[in-house]
């Protein structure tokens, strides 16, 4: 049963990834459309067609390998100096922008020549390039708003969920066994010395009332070696305790107490929060997707600085962090985990949809990256063409024509040619050493 849930777990999420890509391609083609240029082929995925059917003047269809997706659209780059498409050069890098140039007009007719891409206004370009990402981060938004309004997010309260035995350091924690971690010469956990028990409920520490679980972490975390005094709700009466917290080697948090790569030395106390599920409010859901956002703009800035963790995953089996970066491979493995849980049905159902929405989010990302051949990277030109035909009619000096971004296509290759090898490392550490929900 595990197995078939797996494997259903991984069909979904394909499912989910092509209708994303679908749904990506399709804002492409309707603005296109709208602005009248003529749209050849819509596909999603990559090699052999598998099905095809043309639906006006254009192909609609799918290919075998679901990885990705495009529209083809007449006259994406600009004629030559010349006013021609120029022959192949000896020079590695013309041939590059000739042949991305001449790829652009092969399936030119008579009667395109108002129909192409690059004549079109520079706003009505950026709007093609910008509706495709657009539509990543509409889905995006509806499945995290479902998911948050309709059923909840994970909020740590500040009851007692469970009162360690001993103090471990947590870089120590990973080499112990989880059913046993404690040993001999491990001290006794403040919180079982004070008598902390699960299910007590914080009302005050150290004479300061307790209103959340970040609050009541960072206190904590703010009185190694020193004795407090702390109040708990228990069986409905308050009931005070003296623990003397200790240092220890804790995980690092954000603004939220949740862990964050690093640790340090800090004040320790000995037990694990309880949590619950909270439906959030309109509002809330935004906020909480406004934090989303901003963690994984970070997460993408960040990039580089994986790299290092990931080629040690793969090459010196190092442990594979949490967040580290996942391909589609790894995406789909960790989908056919969700669904193997022993969970209620509902909760990996909400959980699948959170991990389809935050692939949109990323295509969102991903893709707004001013450099081609990502949409961004057309999104830039067509914005530099705009601001230097602005500076024209300013100064009164002549109309500078359209930016010809087929020049930048030798940075499109070297960038394609990182993406491809970032890629390949990110498959190949899913294969042999995956992320996973649970070590």
């Amino acid at each position: 049963m595990t197995i078939l849930m797996t494997v259903l777990g991984i069909v979904v999420f394909a499912v989910g990834l092509m209708i994303s890509i679908a749904w990506h391609e399709l804002g492409h083609l309707t603005w296109a459309k709208i602005f009248k240029v003529r749209v050849p082929q819509y596909m999603v995925g990559f090699g052999p067609t598998l099905f095809s059917r043309k639906r006006g003047e254009t192909e609609y269809g799918f290919k075998a390998i679901p990885l990705g997706g495009y529209i083809r659209m007449i006259g994406m780059f600009p004629p030559g100096e010349d006013g021609r498409v120029k022959a192949r050069s000896t020079s590695p890098w013309r041939s590059m922008i000739e042949d991305a140039r001449s790829a652009a007009y092969e399936e030119l007719r008579p009667g395109d020549e108002k129909r192409m891409f690059y004549t079109r206004k520079p706003w009505q370009r950026v709007i093609v390039m910008f509706a495709g990402p657009f539509m990543n981060l509409v889905l995006a938004f509806g499945l995290f708003l479902a998911a948050f309004m309709g059923f909840g997010v994970g909020v740590t309260t500040t009851v007692v969920g469970q009162v360690e035995d001993c103090v471990i350091s947590v870089s120590d924690t990973s080499h112990r066994p989880t059913d046993n971690p404690c040993r001999s010469t491990d001290p006794v956990a403040p919180a079982k010395a004070a008598g902390l028990r699960a299910g007590d409920k914080f009302l005050s520490f150290d004479g300061r009332a307790v209103h959340s679980w970040s609050q009541l972490s960072d206190e904590i975390r703010d009185h190694p070696d020193r004795t407090v005094t702390v109040v708990v709700l228990r069986d409905g009466r308050q009931v005070t305790l003296h623990p003397h917290l200790t240092t220890n080697t804790v995980a690092k948090t954000d603004g939220d107490g949740n862990p964050v790569d690093g640790t340090l030395k800090a004040g320790f106390f000995g037990f694990a929060p309880a949590s619950h599920i909270q439906p959030l409010g309109f509002t809330g859901s935004v906020s909480h997707m406004a934090d989303m956002t901003r963690q994984s703009v970070d997460s993408l800035v960040s990039l580089p600085q994986r790299i290092p963790d990931l080629w040690n995953s793969v090459f010196h089996h190092a442990p594979r962090k949490a967040d580290s970066p996942m391909g589609v491979v790894g995406a789909a493995r960790v989908g056919g985990e969700v669904f193997a849980m022993k969970e209620p049905a509902i909760d990996r159902v909400v959980t699948m949809v959170q991990i389809v929405a935050g692939f949109n989010l990323s295509l969102f990302l991903f893709n707004m990256v001013p450099l081609l051949p990502l949409d961004g990277g057309h999104i830039a030109g067509a914005l530099w063409e705009a601001l230097r035909r602005h500076a024209a009619r300013v100064f009164r000096r002549p109309d500078p024509g359209p930016f010809d971004v087929a020049k930048l296509m030798p940075v499109a290759y070297v960038v394609a040619g990182i993406f491809v090898c970032f890629t390949l490392l990110v498959l190949v550490a899913d294969v042999i050493n995956p992320v996973k929900l649970a070590s």
